[in-house]
């Protein structure tokens, strides 16, 4: 049984992917899903799922070994970080080290980095007119951002596209290739 943890802060869209895409799957189990935020829709979707779902502080994440003790306990095979906001302290990663997963919207070195997410990545792909754009997936280092590319995938930018359609293409991107990607991972 191959065993996995999601740290996410905001809706929880693609927590609700990757559980649906696993949910059939006998050799695979969501252990819990963490949020930092108390009223994180996440929350909900993992209520409707029939997910563990756990809220903690930000001092048990960054500030102690609390919440790093928890989910050694729990022995996952991966920890994946899906729409996940905080940095990841150093402790974490020496501690889990190429089992931390990140998804960013975007294809890195590109538009990566502190307070590039969400729609701060997507104005700024509009913003600098690029034709294409995509996800990329990672593995987390001590930067953000800057941990060995797993995987990427692209989509093409055109110039009637807002923020909002690019954002609506990565989401497309996102569900299709996240799981997958992931799949791939535990299976190696």
């Amino acid at each position: 049984m191959k065993r996995i943890v999601l740290l996410a802060s905001g809706s929880g869209s693609n927590v609700e992917n990757i559980a649906n895409y696993f949910k059939d799957n006998p050799l695979v189990t969501i252990a819990t899903v963490l949020t930092n935020k108390r009223d994180a829709k996440v929350i909900d979707r993992c209520n409707r799922l029939n997910v563990n779902a756990l809220y903690f502080n930000r001092q048990s994440f960054s500030k102690s070994d609390c919440l790093l003790n928890i989910i050694k306990g729990m022995q996952p095979d991966l920890i994946i970080l899906a729409g996940f906001l905080l940095k990841i302290p150093e402790n974490f990663v020496a501690a889990f080290p190429n089992k931390i997963v990140n998804i960013h919207p975007a294809l890195l070195p590109k538009y990566g980095g502190k307070g590039m997410y969400g729609m701060h990545v997507h104005n700024a792909v509009k913003n600098n007119n690029e034709t294409e754009t995509g996800i990329t997936i990672h593995y987390v280092n001590e930067n953000y951002d800057e941990g060995a590319i797993i995987h990427q995938a692209k989509t093409a930018v055109i110039s009637t596209d807002t923020a909002e359609d690019i954002a609506q293409k990565i989401h497309v991107l996102e569900y299709e290739h996240f799981p997958k990607v992931i799949d791939q991972l535990l299976s190696n």
